[in-house]
């Protein structure tokens, strides 16, 4: 179990519905980063990306409470394959699933069991885990960062590798896309906190100079409130690498019971 969990959760646009979402358990920590659609993009979906994440955060949410009693709890790809299946099964028959562009969204997710923290990561949101003995390994997942030719990416080229062999996975209306999560589990003895984080907040990290154990501190020492003020800040003096000059921030830090 968690001794304490923290999180903030902040808009990048206080027109636009908030896209991410942070959800926990007393065993469990979920952190989901929807895709916002580029401009004048068919989805093919008659929903929008806030309504996936907040069915997949439930679907995730119902399969987690229901397993954290049992001794031997589901793996994490497999209770992300069924929200998955579980919210595509929600769209009903109006929505053309095979869209490469419908509603997808990333995926942070930790929960204690049996003496270990589980973790997985599916998608540009990682976890930080803070170690026992000082210092944070991050989890990550950067296919979204390793495709052909590098930055800018043309929409065509996202639309054609998005959930496919050679490209990036996120959670959309294909089940089989958890099996391509990174994923692994940690002894808690190890650990003393875990961290999850959108890219809103890793703007910090990937954009502003600071280090891993420059956000891990933050959230640890300050919380996640402060983390997402500073990268608020930050944007506002030195402006964006790329994109729009706010993104939807998220961060949770997860205390885990010390020896």
């Amino acid at each position: 179990m968690f001794t304490e969990i923290a999180s903030a959760c902040a808009p990048g646009d206080a027109a636009r519905p908030n896209e991410d979402l942070a959800i926990a358990g007393p065993s469990w920590a979920v952190v989901i980063d929807g895709a916002t659609a580029p401009a004048g993009v068919d989805s093919g979906c008659a929903h929008d990306v806030a309504w996936l994440v907040a069915r997949l955060g439930g679907a995730l949410a119902a399969r987690l409470s229901a397993d954290a009693p049992t001794p031997a709890p589901a793996p994490l790809r497999a209770l992300l394959a069924d929200a998955i299946a579980i919210t595509a099964e929600a769209h009903g028959g109006g929505c053309d699933l095979g869209n490469p562009d419908s509603p997808s969204a990333t995926v942070a997710l930790v929960r204690v069991a049996g003496g270990r923290l589980d973790y997985l990561v599916l998608g540009d949101s990682p976890v930080l885990l803070g170690l026992a003995g000082g210092g944070v390994r991050v989890v990550a997942d950067d296919r979204l960062e390793r495709l052909p030719g590098g930055r800018p990416y043309s929409l065509e080229l996202v639309r054609r590798l998005r959930n496919a062999p050679g490209g990036f996975w996120v959670a959309a209306a294909r089940p089989e896309a958890a099996a391509e999560a990174v994923h692994g589990s940690v002894d808690l003895r190890e650990l003393r906190a875990a961290g999850l984080c959108t890219d809103g907040v890793t703007r910090l990290v990937d954009w502003y100079g600071w280090t891993w154990d420059d956000l891990a501190a933050e959230l640890e020492t300050r919380g996640p409130r402060a983390a997402v003020e500073a990268v608020r800040a930050l944007e506002t003096a030195r402006g964006p690498m790329r994109g729009k000059l706010h993104d939807d921030a998220t961060a949770m830090w997860a205390r885990l019971p010390r020896a």
